[in-house]
C-alpha cells in the first residue's frame, strides 16, 4: 500500500470530536503521518482565524483552505495567500434571489477577517464574538465578500440548499455544512475541492496521493477529488449515500483509525 503524499481533513465533525477537541489519538496519527513525510492540509468551512488553536494543539503549521476554499492560508507565518471573493454586486444579486425564494432569510458576510452581519441574523458562533459586527446594510461594506451567509429560523439547511440551488441556478456556489438553517455561498467556481487541487498541481501531487476525510455536503467535492476519500459514520447522510469508503465517526477517531492503517508499522 503506498503511503499518502497529502492528508485533507474537514475539522469539525471529521478530525475534531463532538467537542470540538482534537483527541490525543487523533494527534498522535497526524504526528506519525507527518514524520513519515505526508503534508497534512485542513480543508474547512471555518475562516483562518478559527483554525489557530487546532494548528496549535496538532502541530500542523503548512497550508490551510478556509472558508470552503475561499481563502489560502498559512499558519506558519498567520498569513492569508490567496482569497477568491465573491464579488459585492454577485452578492447582492444572489441575495435578492434567495430572498425570493425564501422569505424572512436574513445575511452576514465573512470578509476573511471577520463577520458583519444585518439584523435579524440570528446565527452567531461564541468564539467570533470579538470579530463580529452588527450593520444597518452588509451592501455598504467595502471589506471582501469571502463568503455570503444566509441564515433562516424557519428553515432547515437541507430545504434551503434545494430551493436556494434551483433559484440561483449556477451564479454562486452554494453548500452547507449542516449548521441548522444556514447556507455558505462563494463565488462561482470556488470550492474546497477545487482550492485544494490547485494545491495539489503546484507541489506536483497528484489526486491518486491524496486521502481525504469529511463529513458534509461541503466536503463531497473534496472526497471525490481525492484518490481515496473516506466518509464519516457520522457524516451527512447524502455523504454517506455518494462515498463508498467510511471511517468511524469523530467521536471513534474514525481519521485517526485510517491514518494508522497506513502509517503505523
Amino acid at each position: 500500500m503506498s503511503l499518502p503524499r497529502l492528508i485533507a481533513t474537514d475539522l469539525d465533525g471529521t478530525l475534531l470530536d463532538p467537542s470540538g477537541a482534537v483527541t490525543p489519538r487523533t494527534r498522535r496519527a497526524l504526528r506519525t503521518a507527518r514524520q513519515a513525510g505526508a503534508e497534512v492540509v485542513f480543508v474547512t468551512a471555518r475562516p483562518p482565524r478559527a483554525i489557530e488553536r487546532i494548528a496549535e494543539e496538532t502541530g500542523v503549521s503548512g497550508t490551510a483552505i478556509c472558508s470552503n476554499g475561499a481563502v489560502v492560508y498559512d499558519i506558519a507565518a498567520g498569513r492569508i495567500l490567496a482569497t477568491h471573493p465573491l464579488g459585492l454586486e454577485d452578492a447582492r444579486t444572489v441575495a435578492r434571489t434567495l430572498s425570493e425564494a425564501l422569505p424572512g432569510v436574513a445575511f452576514a458576510i465573512e470578509t476573511g477577517t471577520g463577520v458583519l452581519f444585518e439584523p435579524g441574523y440570528g446565527k452567531h458562533v461564541p468564539a467570533d464574538l470579538p470579530y463580529r459586527r452588527q450593520v444597518e446594510s452588509v451592501w455598504s461594506a467595502t471589506e471582501p465578500v469571502v463568503k455570503l451567509l444566509a441564515w433562516s429560523s424557519e428553515h432547515h439547511a437541507d430545504e434551503m440548499f434545494t430551493a436556494a440551488v434551483a433559484a440561483v441556478d449556477g451564479q454562486a456556489e452554494i453548500t452547507h455544512s449542516g449548521a441548522g438553517g444556514l447556507l455558505e455561498i462563494s463565488a462561482a467556481g470556488v470550492t474546497k475541492a477545487g482550492t485544494l487541487a490547485g494545491l495539489c498541481e503546484e507541489r506536483g501531487i497528484a489526486p491518486s496521493a491524496v486521502v481525504a476525510f469529511g463529513d458534509m455536503p461541503n466536503d463531497l467535492a473534496v472526497l471525490a477529488y481525492a484518490g481515496t476519500g473516506y466518509a464519516m459514520a457520522n457524516s451527512h447522510h447524502t455523504v454517506l449515500a455518494a462515498i463508498e469508503r467510511h471511517t468511524l465517526s469523530n467521536a471513534e477517531d474514525g481519521v485517526a483509525v485510517v491514518l494508522e492503517g497506513y502509517f503505523t508499522p
